[in-house]
């Protein structure tokens, strides 16, 4: 299962993701990944793991898989914001990774009003930055995370306009304005923590709706971001997780499990808004 980015590439609509992965434990986890069918890798280099990450992708291509099989994304750090600064931060992300090119590379995070007062400059800067780089040949589409309607609106007018927008999704906590509004300008929504960091992995309704499909709610989180028409990212670093997260596809919920998961009062938010952060 894939969505379709503005620029007519493909993305798998689940991810591997890598945050709060330890460098230790990434060679493996993203070979194990690759190797069960995962190809779509989600990165950061505020993850501090992206030299780790790139092993595991050696791995897998020595074992046969091919650069343009993968889905690969990274974004840009805070710290790194502007244009100058964007463009070196890209060139030691591919230089970590390994690669040649970048599939998505994402803002990370927006500037803001609580810390600049020309926030939208800044993120201006950031993005004419991700607009070159693609021209560049060094990213095949542009995106952002963590940006809602009044970030994203000033960036519409951009010669490339925003692809993707990775936010905080999951049963307990939707932010269906921001979906809505990506949506409707064909921003493809991604979910970072699509099982809430696994705080809503005891949630009595999602256990409920889980026993009735015989899978586990982790499944039931991934499935419900699926049919809600967003990319799910989960991460784990047991290999029989790692190929749970994937089998989601022999399954689907119907319309009183999503209507009883949209109905679900807020569970699991990380408390990370992108007006009040100030890192």
């Amino acid at each position: 299962m894939k969505f379709r980015l503005k620029n007519g590439a493909d993305i798998p609509a689940v991810g591997f993701g890598t945050w709060q992965m330890a460098s230790s434990d990434a060679p493996d986890a993203v070979a194990d990944a690759v190797r069960v069918g995962y190809r779509h890798i989600d990165c950061a280099s505020i993850y501090e793991n992206e030299k780790a990450v790139g092993k595991g992708l050696a791995r897998a291509f020595e074992s046969g898989v091919a650069r343009d099989e993968l889905f690969i994304t990274s974004k840009v750090w805070n710290s790194d914001r502007g244009y100058d600064t964007t463009l070196r931060a890209l060139e030691r992300t591919l230089g970590d990774l390994g690669l040649e090119y970048l599939d998505l590379y994402l803002i990370h995070w927006p500037a803001n009003a609580k810390q600049f007062e020309n926030w939208r400059e800044i993120n201006d800067a950031t993005w004419r930055a991700l607009v070159q780089a693609q021209k560049d040949g060094k990213v095949r589409a542009i995106g952002l995370s963590n940006f809602l309607p009044h970030h994203i609106e000033p960036l519409m007018d951009a010669q490339i306009q925003p692809m993707v927008n990775q936010i905080e999704f999951h049963p307990g906590f939707l932010q269906s304005d921001v979906v809505q509004y990506c949506k409707e300008r064909e921003i493809v929504v991604e979910a970072w923590s699509p099982l809430g960091s696994g705080r809503v992995l005891q949630d009595a309704t999602l256990g409920a709706i889980a026993q009735k499909h015989g899978k586990s709610v982790a499944q039931i989180c991934i499935r419900f971001c699926l049919q809600s028409g967003v990319v799910a990212l989960p991460k784990s670093v047991t290999p029989a997780r790692i190929a749970e997260n994937l089998a989601v596809f022999d399954f689907a919920l119907d319309a009183d499990d999503m209507n009883k998961i949209a109905q679900m009062p807020e569970i699991g938010y990380s408390g990370l808004h992108p007006d009040k952060v100030d890192f």
